[in-house]
């Protein structure tokens, strides 16, 4: 795992003791311990642009982004929070201005490699799924997810990511010995909580 301020945590969170080992800081140690205690969430790359974008004129396009930037300030602290390269790959395209601001956002969250075993398992979930080749990066999303045991998927894409991909790709899963997350909204993931 990689995040663009893990460098820096790297250089503040170690303090070099007097042999050649090297131990973690108390600070840095609890907060590892509470990443550790929460419950992870992949944020998938509709959330993002959907908290960053501009306020739209459609009416459920306006409740989407409210209801994401609801989560944001209210559950965030909530979960531990991760992404891909994918998520990162996909919300550094675009318009330059509106990019950084989905890059901002993402900025100190856990970022996963997309694997070699990833990409061959986004490439199962792809035809099990039917899911044309432009969107494989949906099933890559599933794929970190399930290599990675994360515990929910958090997206707006219910078209590749809804309830019936969850059906399957949980039947393909138990079959095959992998963790499956549950794919949640913004809005549906305090009801998942609440069950879960």
């Amino acid at each position: 795992m990689i995040t663009a301020a893990r460098h820096r945590k790297a250089k503040i969170g170690y303090a070099a003791p007097h042999s050649r080992r090297f131990q973690l800081s108390a600070s840095f140690r609890r907060e590892q311990e509470r990443n550790n205690s929460l419950r992870s969430l992949y944020i998938e790359s509709t959330i993002p642009s959907y908290a960053t974008a501009r306020d739209s004129r459609d009416l459920i396009r306006f409740h989407r982004q409210v209801a994401t930037r609801v989560f944001g300030k209210s559950k965030r602290h909530l979960f531990r929070l991760v992404i891909s390269q994918a998520v990162f790959n996909e919300c550094g395209r675009g318009d330059p201005d509106a990019a950084q601001r989905r890059l901002e956002l993402l900025e100190g969250i856990e970022v996963y490699p997309i694997t070699a075993r990833i990409q061959q398992l986004a490439g199962i979930y792809r035809q099990l799924l039917n899911i044309p080749e432009r969107a494989i990066t949906d099933c890559i999303h599933l794929a970190v997810c399930a290599t990675h045991n994360i515990d929910f998927l958090l997206t707006w894409n219910c078209t590749h990511l809804g309830p019936e991909v969850q059906k399957k790709v949980q039947t393909y899963n138990e079959k095959n010995g992998l963790w499956t997350p549950l794919l949640v909204t913004p809005e549906t993931i305090a009801g998942a909580l609440r069950e879960g």
